[in-house]
């Protein structure tokens, strides 16, 4: 029997299309890439808490900063690709140390995105990250894996083991340790597999915690933690590295707290609204943190989502999950603010203030954003909010991208090579629409993402996955 003619057509159209060459993500999302490219009249943040320096230019090479100088200083070599930013703010790419790959679907379940979220990252300035925790540690390390081999794009990822949790329920998707050993068995396990951090979680013991530093600090990697079994005094003595969430979660403070018991209900934050934002206390624990060189991460953007008066997720964020998630998230927000004044409503300043002044006193400050919670935390944008969080805790903008850069690099150990605007560095880069206002805490419109001389369209990228965050 033949084939109508119509039908051969069709199939021939077909297969002509399946063997046409398809863009790869990286020929799709890429907005200028060049061998020699300059970038003149910035507004320049180095990355150092410097001043910014208006009428800068930058050039790249190879990928590498080459030379920054002022306009008139740097001329364009011939053949380079010039890059004209009107006055408009030029940053660092971002470091940032409580990311993740994954997204809350529902109570208790945690979705992995690392088709989404590597490129959703970028859009959002973000070139360098730490999965603070994993949900799918294959996923991570395979993504990691694909980036570093240019196969796929995003930034580079410090991937952290699965949460090193006691033997509590926390989620089906993570261990449950029930001894120091189970705890030591977990970091020889993943460092042969390949992840570089830990992070230990709410339900574990000191043992188990004095555990895993010790075993970790065997193999030269850090150690972090989300506490509340453990105080940060407790953590401190022991040699962690850094501690999650600003003193979010210190339950150093709530009363007649039983040793590695983490405290029921809303006792932690029950114990910070109860505690003056100048409690000599609180200042104690920050010197006992900076005298041991504990890092604190901020992660001021996952609880402004718990925390009455706040605004929602901005309308492209939302615009990037997957009907049912962007319900999920409207719904809590709505019942959140309908509820009136609330405790992480009162803490919140007051966590703020805690930072500035940790930071101020000599402390380690790093950021993250925590895509976690009940939601709102969306990649793309958390990075910016948290950038501007950081703005009103009082940081000025030089500090800030301080605080989301060279110190994120400083604590991966790779300020030779990323955090700052320098000749030699790695020409990762975040282009501003318009100059900072030093007066006002909101960010101009983001321009584009530079990771090694690649510049990402964050436009493009946007538009590409709304509707995905919640699908791949």
């Amino acid at each position: 029997m033949k084939m109508p003619l119509a039908t051969l057509t069709l199939a021939f159209a077909a297969q002509a299309v399946a063997q046409t060459p398809q863009p790869s993500d990286t020929e799709r999302y890429t907005l200028f890439h060049a061998p020699v490219t300059l970038l003149r009249n910035a507004q320049l943040f180095d990355g150092t808490g410097s001043a910014p320096r208006a009428g800068m230019s930058v050039l790249i090479r190879d990928g590498r900063i080459a030379d920054v100088k002022p306009d008139a200083e740097l001329k364009a070599p011939a053949g380079a690709l010039v890059k004209d930013l009107a006055g408009g703010a030029l940053m660092p790419g971002f470091v940032l140390l409580h990311e993740h790959l994954f997204y809350p679907t529902e109570k208790g379940s945690y979705g992995a995105f690392f088709q989404s979220f590597p490129l959703l990252y970028l859009a959002g300035g973000v070139t360098t990250m730490r999965t603070a925790g994993s949900m799918s540690p294959y996923a991570d390390l395979n993504t990691w894996k694909d980036i570093k081999a240019g196969t796929a794009p995003g930034p580079d990822i410090d991937v952290t083991a699965p949460f090193l949790n006691g033997i509590q329920a926390f989620v089906a998707q993570v261990p449950r340790l029930a001894s120091p050993d189970d705890a030591v068995h977990q970091v020889r396990y993943w460092a042969d597999i390949g992840a570089t951090s830990y992070k230990g979680y709410m339900h574990l013991s000191r043992e188990q915690l004095a555990a895993i530093v010790k075993a970790a600090h065997e193999r030269q990697a850090k150690v972090t933690a989300h506490l509340c079994a453990v105080t940060y005094t407790e953590a401190a003595a022991m040699g962690i590295d850094n501690l999650e969430h600003g003193f979010f979660a210190a339950s150093d403070f709530v009363d007649g707290k039983q040793p590695d018991a983490c405290p029921t209900g809303d006792a932690v934050p029950r114990s910070l609204d109860a505690l003056a934002a100048d409690d000599p206390r609180m200042a104690a624990l920050q010197q006992q943190l900076i005298a041991r060189k504990v890092a604190l991460t901020s992660t001021l953007t996952v609880f402004e989502t718990f925390s009455h008066g706040r605004p929602m997720a901005p309308a492209g964020a939302l615009d990037l999950l997957m009907p049912q998630l962007r319900e999920q998230y409207v719904l809590r927000y709505t019942a959140i603010q309908r509820g009136g004044p609330n405790t992480y409503g009162r803490v919140l300043p007051k966590a703020m203030a805690w930072e500035k002044r940790f930071a101020d006193a000599g402390g380690l400050l790093v950021a993250g954003t925590d895509p976690t919670g009940y939601g709102g935390v969306i990649p793309g944008f958390s990075s910016l909010r948290q950038f501007e969080l950081l703005r009103e805790a009082g940081f000025d903008a030089a500090a800030t991208v301080k605080v989301m850069t060279a110190n994120g690099a400083q604590y991966l150990g790779r300020s030779a090579d990323v955090g700052r605007i320098a000749p030699g560095l790695r020409a990762d880069l975040i282009a501003f629409a318009a100059p900072l206002d030093a007066a006002k805490p909101a960010l101009p419109d983001v321009a584009w993402t530079m990771k090694a001389g690649r510049a990402w369209d964050r436009a493009r990228i946007l538009n590409a996955w709304k509707g995905q965050v919640g699908l791949r």
